[in-house]
């Protein structure tokens, strides 16, 4: 599948990977570029690692990639990147600079494309260059990346493409992404053609779900309590009552319990209240929103029955939960 000679080829993207990036986000987005070269017979990519300082950066799954450059290498010339994208784990502060912020606004002004993998979404929205545009992060830290960042138009799907900014959840989004990038550039022939090398059966859209639906992800068929599980999802910061989220399930309340035991193994508001001590953790990890706006966001009724709550759950309070350092807006 031979391309045409372009003046404007091979295109050069940088990854900047901080600390305990995501390698599968990593690896799903550069893979891609390296079949579409093999398949068109031509260099149409070019890439390169690049690090705050130092020759290697170490993933969250422990093994370490060496870094091609680093930001003191690159210093203050015209870049030599069309597109960069940031690498970055379930600790996006981790490794964050002065340094990075001013290189990816320096980047910006000079009409470079940015984009971020899994959490890099945190470190462009602190650097204020996703303000204004459409973006996305892994599902587990969306809420927090929404309340964080609130000029940052946050969806919930697989990746975000707005004009000159590539965002996606991490994971298997990022050949999605990329795919998408290569049609674009280059035509849906070899973005299919790529896809199909990877047993990808189908380029996924970037508004697909991120996750499975709730009751596939619990492993029970039974529609209404498969709806019953949604309803929660969707209500947590004003938790339904059991009698009325029977009721919008098509259920009666003790058909709701006897499903909750039989499948789950709990009752309905001990699920529930794990969801929302779920969604509080997340929240405290990784925003920093008071204790007491958490406590509202996950549908407590005060900061003391948060923090009894919390503790008896997690086996700590929720201060103690919070992360120094934690990337704020």
């Amino acid at each position: 599948m031979p391309t045409a000679a372009r003046s404007d080829l091979p295109e050069t993207l940088g990854f900047l990977l901080l600390p305990k990036f995501s390698m599968m986000a990593f690896v799903s987005a550069v893979e891609p570029l390296r079949v579409a070269n093999r398949l068109a017979g031509a260099e149409l990519y070019r890439w390169e690692i690049v690090s705050l300082e130092g020759a290697s950066i170490a993933a969250s799954n422990g093994m370490s990639l060496v870094a091609d450059r680093n930001l003191g290498q690159l210093g203050r010339g015209p870049s030599r990147y069309r597109t960069v994208v940031v690498g970055a784990g379930f600790e996006p502060e981790q490794g964050y600079d002065r340094r990075i912020r001013d290189w990816l606004r320096r980047l910006d002004r000079n009409g470079v494309e940015l984009g971020a993998m899994d959490t890099g979404s945190f470190v462009l929205a602190r650097a204020g260059l996703l303000d204004g545009y459409r973006a996305t992060t892994h599902w587990e830290v969306l809420d927090s990346f929404r309340e964080q960042f609130p000029k940052v138009e946050a969806e919930g799907g697989l990746f975000a493409i707005d004009r000159n900014r590539l965002t996606c959840a991490g994971g298997t989004a990022a050949l999605d992404m990329m795919l998408h990038v290569i049609s674009r550039r280059h035509g849906h022939r070899l973005a299919t053609a790529v896809s199909e090398q990877f047993i990808h059966a189908r380029i996924r859209d970037p508004q697909d779900r991120q996750r499975m639906e709730p009751a596939a992800r619990q492993g029970v068929s039974h529609a209404g309590l498969g709806r019953a599980i949604a309803l929660m999802e969707k209500n947590l910061e004003e938790p339904l009552d059991a009698g009325r989220m029977a009721r919008a399930a098509g259920l009666s309340q003790r058909q709701l319990e006897r499903l909750f035991r039989l499948h789950l193994n709990t009752t309905p508001q001990r699920y529930y209240l794990d969801l929302r001590l779920q969604r509080a953790r997340a929240l405290l990890q990784y925003s920093e929103m008071p204790v007491v706006e958490v406590a509202v966001a996950c549908g407590f009724g005060s900061a003391a029955h948060f923090s009894r709550s919390y503790h008896a759950w997690a086996g700590r309070s929720p201060r103690a939960e919070r992360r120094p350092g934690t990337i704020g807006a």
